[in-house]
């Protein structure tokens, strides 16, 4: 049993990316696919879709990943920042900026999951789930 579902999505692309795969697939839940879709949304990703399994009992996230002209992975880095022994959580004035904005942070917001320019446009704060370069 998986006690930090976030975690195990980030391990997976990190695993996958450095393995040179295409594509990952993992059990969905709706905390993972806001996050893949702002993963997405700043070009980390190339898409995703959301499948039944075999069964039909519960939904599958396919993740498409994304490479340079080089072959090598646009995620240079991604790790787990809030965890459950050690939560994260940053007001607007102090977040912190990552490789001077050329990295994000992904935050849960009261509004929502969302990186941490467009916390800083909405003035709000929220717990780190992730860091992104």
């Amino acid at each position: 049993m998986n006690t930090d579902p976030i975690a195990d999505l980030l391990t997976r692309i990190r695993n996958a990316a450095r393995a040179g795969h295409k594509y990952l697939e993992l059990p969905a839940s709706k905390l993972k696919i806001e996050l893949v879709k702002v993963l997405q949304q700043e070009g980390y990703i190339k898409h995703f879709e959301l499948k039944d399994d075999a069964e039909g009992r519960f939904k599958i996230l396919r993740v498409a990943l994304k490479y340079d002209t080089e072959g090598y992975s646009v995620i240079r880095k991604i790790k787990r920042e809030s965890r459950s022994g050690l939560r994260k959580y940053y007001k607007v004035a102090n977040m912190p900026r990552v490789l001077n904005g050329a990295g994000i942070l992904i935050l849960s917001t009261n509004k929502g999951l969302m990186t941490d320019r467009a916390a800083r446009r909405e003035n709000v704060g929220g717990e780190v789930l992730c860091l992104v370069e």
